[in-house]
């Protein structure tokens, strides 16, 4: 995590994934251009409606808690990504990116005014507890979050360790509403996780992008390396990975690419046209590579996927991934606040914006759940940024007709699948395709040489 001084004020450096805690970098330098005269108008506007309301509201109301929902207002009508950061919660912020902090473990997002899970956390409360992504936040204790805030509803459910919290809980299609009773505790993520699936055949499972990612990962494909067999081919697991540093986002694409672009972002301000290139040294290129990803593969993950997919180094299998291409920067402000504010689009090496389209993998299946030994189509996970409420606009996107169209061609491509366990062969369909798509490789490239022989 850096922090840059700019005019005597730090600024830490990081893009969101979805919801609340996770981050990639990104450059801002503060437009200190003079103030024009219409906005000194909507400035005395504003002053004159915050006195008429703190002299005629039915109660007193502190100026600050006024302002403060001013702010909040304010950069809520910009996109779901931009907000306002309290002290407590923007020291919370910075904490996460450590893959350490209190709490439930649980990332949402806000969709049609309702709290909504985009996934649990591995190995947390939430998780244990069995929270689904898609499920919708009913109550926190006994208020009612209809249009509660990001800040306010984390603000509600993180607490000391060991201290209980009850949550009501509105899954789809079921008809009574589930209430959950968890324990917060302290939420150590465990970023990357390894295992071979077969001889020759490593698994590496990247839940977020932390600040020592890239080196988990680099230690985990050493290890995998170092076994009897060797490692002949990798499936890299990126589902419901909701991003992270993008630093080590660049870092791990690094890992697996020699040479040429990774990423590059865009936006108004010259500083946010940024570009980053992959280096020869350290690259693992001895092995074919299959990624993983899914619905919950947001902002860092996509970035990681959509870098090897557009060099061609890695097959890209699963559904279509979260659709989030834009970088926030966290502008930390005099009082220990912070703006967590939206800044740039950021693009894949081939000039790809995913901005609410997402990644499309080469290989689509979907894990949808099976009823009656067939595909339950009512549970398909449906929750991307292209359903936020506000969410940026793609600029390279296609017209409605175009992509309506563009879907259902996509759909066809689409077999049906059981439901995905704990990463294990017989109950994941996504991993046991990658494996099989691994080993046929293998025999495939044993055939040419033959042939060449």
């Amino acid at each position: 995590m850096r922090l840059v001084k700019r005019h005597g004020t730090p600024l830490l450096l990081i893009v969101l994934g979805i919801g609340i805690g996770l981050f990639a970098s990104a450059q801002w330098v503060p437009n200190v251009s003079a103030v024009g005269r219409q906005d000194y108008e909507s400035l005395e506007a504003f002053s004159n409606i915050l006195s008429i309301v703190k002299k005629n509201y039915v109660e007193d109301v502190e100026t600050k808690n006024l302002v403060n929902g001013a702010i909040n207002g304010m950069l809520n009508s910009l996109d779901p990504h931009s907000a306002y950061l309290t002290p407590d919660l923007y020291k919370d912020l910075q904490s996460d990116t450590q893959g350490r902090f209190g709490g439930l473990g649980i990332e949402i997002t806000v969709k049609g005014g309702m709290l909504t899970v985009v996934s649990p956390i591995e190995d947390t409360p939430a998780h244990k507890a069995g929270i689904k992504p898609g499920d919708q936040i009913f109550k926190i204790e006994d208020e009612f979050t209809k249009d509660m805030s990001l800040v306010d509803a984390v603000k509600k459910m993180r607490g000391l360790k060991g201290t209980k919290i009850n949550l009501t809980i509105r899954r789809e299609n079921t008809a009574d509403l589930i209430d959950v009773s968890l324990v917060r505790d302290i939420i150590r993520v465990q970023s990357v996780r390894s295992r071979s699936l077969e001889p020759g055949y490593g698994y590496v499972r990247l839940a977020q992008f932390q600040e020592r990612s890239d080196r988990d990962v680099q230690r985990a494909l050493e290890k995998l390396a170092a076994e009897k067999s060797g490692l002949k081919g990798l499936v890299l697991d990126l589902r419901n990975n909701p991003g992270g540093l993008l630093n080590q986002a660049v870092r791990v694409s690094d890992l697996f690419l020699d040479s040429g672009m990774i990423v590059y972002t865009d936006g108004r301000i010259e500083s946010q046209k940024q570009k980053f290139f992959a280096q020869k040294e350290g690259t693992w290129m001895d092995f074919p590579l299959v990624v993983l990803v899914n619905g919950g593969s947001a902002s860092a993950s996509e970035i990681v996927a959509g870098a090897l997919q557009d060099h061609k180094r890695a097959v890209v299998l699963g559904s279509k991934s979260f659709g989030k291409g834009s970088v926030q920067t966290i502008l930390p402000l005099d009082d220990n606040s912070a703006l967590r504010l939206t800044t740039a689009r950021y693009f894949t090496p081939k000039g790809r914006s995913i901005q609410a389209t997402g990644i499309v993998p080469d290989i689509l299946i979907d894990n949808v759940p099976l009823q009656d030994g067939k595909p339950d189509e009512k549970k398909r996970p449906s929750l991307r940024e292209e359903n936020l409420p506000g969410h940026l606009n793609n600029p390279q996107q296609n017209s409605a007709k175009e992509q309506e169209q563009i879907d259902r061609e996509r759909e066809k491509q689409i077999p049906t699948s059981g439901p995905t366990g704990d990463e294990t062969i017989d109950n994941d369909q996504q991993l046991k395709r990658a494996l099989d798509l691994l080993k046929s490789w293998d025999v495939f490239k044993q055939v040419v040489q033959k042939k060449a022989a």
